[in-house]
């Protein structure tokens, strides 16, 4: 039987297109942890196509600590990185040219045992306080505003603080060597589902400090040279945020593909992590630049340059207008 020249040409052709269209694509090279929540949405822009759906090719490249995604950030070896907009804000500042797409509203607060007497903050007084991070940890400074102005309380003075990583301050906690403890929002929900509770959240202390608890503080980041060489990425990559996020909040069957990544001891936990992630799902637009700037004056006011390093006020540029 003979082979129809004008079908085999065709079929020759299509092969031949299909790597030249995926080169078409551009590729997003993302620097995260190991073991980050992050990796729960972008996960899903993967499986679920809403990269290439969206105009470009998401490559996951894992490292073990922050300081290592910002390295390979500033040496060009990825193009994006996690990272907080008051890290931004100091690099601006510091005349390194970095730009912040909104991911995340969620922040940590202070978890105490499950039988506490302890009903606020001022009955800490006198008792130890484990802190993920150091002395210039943004929620243990705006927990300390907050206890200034209400109950006029040096949180710092009155009580003794114990600073170490976010899993052995969850241990240190849950053993009752600490009165309160003060984690990220993942650790806390594992807290919580162990028997733990809330005594107050970092969203609670920031709103009563005329702050808006609706300011994402976590974000993609990116170089404002791969920002003004690749608008459509960035673009993209923020609506793909924005499906995901969608997903996640409303489809069940998103979070069983994502449990084994999850690190879940049980379905208690399961269910707190996945109800602590949607809730700091941030609302659509722009960032409020205004709200970010007060808590950039109150950021600075009590961590200084240890904190917010040469900024003195929240310097142009650092959030990605997302108006399109």
């Amino acid at each position: 039987m003979g082979i129809n020249t004008r079908f085999a040409g065709g079929l020759l052709a299509a092969a031949l297109a299909v790597p030249a269209l995926a080169q078409d694509v551009p590729e997003l090279r993302a620097a995260t942890l190991q073991i980050g929540t992050v990796n729960w949405e972008l996960a899903t822009i993967e499986d679920r196509g809403l990269d290439t759906e969206n105009g470009f090719d998401l490559v996951i490249q894992e490292y073990a600590d922050n300081g290592a995604t910002r390295v390979a950030l500033a040496g060009g070896e990825a193009d994006m990185v996690v990272a907080d907009w008051l890290w931004v804000a100091t690099q601006r500042a510091a005349g390194r040219d970095y730009v912040f797409i909104p991911y995340s509203t969620a922040v940590g607060g202070v978890m105490v045992p499950g039988d506490s007497a302890a009903e606020t903050l001022q009955d800490l007084a006198g008792g130890q306080i484990g802190i993920a991070g150091g002395p210039v940890d943004k929620s243990w400074l705006i927990l300390r505003a907050y206890a200034h102005r209400e109950y006029d309380m040096d949180l710092a003075a009155e009580t003794e603080q114990v600073y170490g990583a976010p899993p052995l301050i969850m241990k240190t906690a849950m053993q009752g060597e600490t009165q309160g403890a003060i984690n990220y929002w993942h650790f806390m929900a594992k807290m919580k589902a162990a028997g733990m509770r809330e005594l107050i959240s970092v969203a609670t202390a920031a709103e009563v400090l005329g702050l808006d608890p609706n300011t994402p503080l976590l974000g993609y980041v990116v170089t404002g040279d791969f920002a003004r060489e690749n608008p459509e990425v960035v673009e993209g990559l923020a609506r793909a945020s924005r499906a995901a996020k969608d997903l996640l909040a409303s489809d069940d069957a998103v979070w069983e593909d994502l449990r084994p990544q999850m690190n879940a001891a049980d379905d208690a936990e399961f269910e707190a992590l996945k109800e602590g992630w949607i809730a700091g799902i941030p609302p659509e637009g722009p960032v409020d630049e205004a709200a970010a700037a007060r808590m950039f004056d109150l950021m600075a006011e009590l961590g200084g340059p240890e904190l917010v390093g040469a900024a003195e006020t929240l310097p142009e540029g650092v959030f990605y207008d997302l108006s399109f």
